[in-house]
């Protein structure tokens, strides 16, 4: 059974920086694709940045330079450091697997960020 659980969010100021971290069970790292993904009230859910079993990350724009996904494939943990973090990147964060074109999702982790 695949799990995902996320850990890390909190609220902060403009500026400052976060580490998210995603544990999962019930699969092979080496052989998927992690992602991070936010979704804000009122708005679309949407990728933030993404890494696959061979370590190749792909950014949203608005992160980029900002933001660095990682994995510790031992551990199975993927991490997502927030950097320079700023109000719009508030949201509600959410660890997912691309296990063969299957899906699985954890329940997130509220990020705030004040002005």
């Amino acid at each position: 059974q695949v799990q995902l659980v996320e850990s890390g969010g909190g609220l902060v100021h403009a500026g400052e920086s976060l580490r998210l971290s995603c544990i999962a069970s019930g699969i092979d790292f080496r052989s998927v694709v992690m992602g991070w993904y936010r979704q804000a009230p009122g708005s679309q859910r949407e990728l933030v940045a993404e890494i696959t079993g061979g370590g190749a990350t792909d950014y949203a724009d608005s992160v980029m330079g900002r933001f660095t996904i990682s994995a510790d494939n031992a551990k199975n943990t993927v991490f997502l450091q927030m950097n320079c973090l700023k109000p719009e990147d508030t949201a509600v964060y959410s660890c997912r697997v691309n296990m063969w074109e299957s899906f699985y999702w954890g329940r997130g982790t509220q990020v705030t960020v004040s002005s």
